[in-house]
């Protein structure tokens, strides 16, 4: 069956831009040789300069689902209580892996499509004695909600607490300031913003979670932390490294430095804006928070009367446009138009005009 997606902009994997689809080509090397030992050195360099850190940032084979089980097992031990910040689905989902550990996880639970405040925050640490780490996803991708993270990273610190963040939908399209912030731990996926193909997890470790690292409860193999701390010292990692997907992702790193990493931040902020406004003129309604809509995907409620996935099927099966549906308790009531990694205006332009379209064929009784 032919491949029928000709503008893929869901909320991940994103689309490959031409110098990450050669960088896939290079042939294979030593893993262990001298040449690629420097080139994953260097890559590691650049990348903590990109999460604005002086401290570690490491490459794992895995996607970034694995950034939950890596959070638990290398700062917790088990009953240790966590704070753990829920405004949609994924945060749903490190909740589940964090109970099947054995952690004492307390949920805040805010309303879906609204942020995560800081004084959410605050309340719940004053409530609740003995919170060991707070966990919170940025950039909330079932939703469209980007949380102050900025904010919230201020009062965990003054709490005493470790701060472990999901930004897997968030890092390279998002602001983020790990040393500034305080943020101890964060995650990623290459198949986002990273403009990567899926099977990459890129971790930044700061200074206060190599204490806990240290310290863990937790038994530690594939995930430990601290062999991939020893590893690199030297460019390696501990078991085989994905040379093809770390090409690419250095090929990546160097678009982002070559367009500059504030102005990436910009410019996923610009079309985002641009996108909402465009749809919102047309009758649909942004199902994130006013003031706290995510640059890299947008949430977006149908008028009244359009199904939405059915919507999303017409997209693809019309026009080629691969969009997502709502996920868990959003199934069916909104769609997702991803806007991160390599993406221009003119990529929002054809959706828009599709779903303009679309929603012209529904009124005038054409959908079949």
């Amino acid at each position: 069956m032919a491949e029928i997606v000709r503008n893929l902009r869901i909320a991940g994997p994103t689309p490959l831009p031409l110098p990450v689809l050669a960088a896939l080509q290079r042939p294979m090397v030593p893993h262990r040789g001298q040449w690629f030992r420097e080139f994953v050195r260097n890559l590691l360099r650049r990348l903590r300069e990109l999460h604005r850190t002086d401290g570690d940032v490491f490459v794992l084979p895995g996607t970034g689902s694995a950034g939950w089980e890596i959070a638990v097992v290398n700062l917790l031990h088990p009953g240790d209580r966590v704070l753990l910040l829920v405004n949609g689905d994924f945060g749903e989902r490190w909740r589940r892996v964090a109970e099947r550990y054995g952690v004492d996880v307390v949920v805040r639970e805010i309303p879906y499509g609204q942020a995560v405040r800081p004084d959410h925050v605050a309340e719940s640490l004053g409530q609740t004695p003995g919170i060991r780490a707070v966990f919170l996803v940025y950039n909330e991708t079932s939703t469209g909600v980007l949380n102050p993270l900025s904010e919230i990273a201020a009062i965990v610190r003054d709490a005493g607490a470790l701060l472990a963040v999901d930004g897997v939908s968030a890092i390279a399209g998002c602001p983020f300031e790990m040393d500034a912030w305080g943020v101890d731990l964060v995650f990623s996926g290459s198949q986002k913003a990273w403009m990567c193909p899926p099977g990459l997890v890129i971790v930044g470790v700061g200074p206060r979670a190599w204490d806990a690292v240290e310290g863990a409860g937790f038994p530690r193999a594939f995930w430990d932390l601290r062999e991939y701390r020893a590893a690199a010292r030297t460019g390696d990692l501990p078991s085989t490294a994905p040379i093809s997907l770390i090409y690419a992702l250095e090929a990546a790193v160097g678009m982002i430095e070559e367009e500059g990493l504030e102005r990436v931040w910009n410019r996923h902020r610009e079309l985002a804006g641009w996108f909402r406004a465009a749809t919102g003129s047309v009758g649909f309604r942004c199902f994130a928070e006013a003031g706290f809509e995510s640059p890299t995907v947008t949430a977006l409620v149908p008028p009244e009367g359009i199904d939405p996935e059915t919507l999303v099927a017409r997209l693809e099966r019309r026009y080629g446009i691969a969009v997502n549906g709502g996920q868990g308790r959003l199934k069916g009531k909104i769609i997702r138009v991803g806007h991160m990694g390599w993406v221009e205006r003119v990529d929002l332009e054809v959706v828009y005009a599709a779903l303009v379209r679309e929603l012209t064929d529904a009124r005038e009784g054409r959908w079949d």
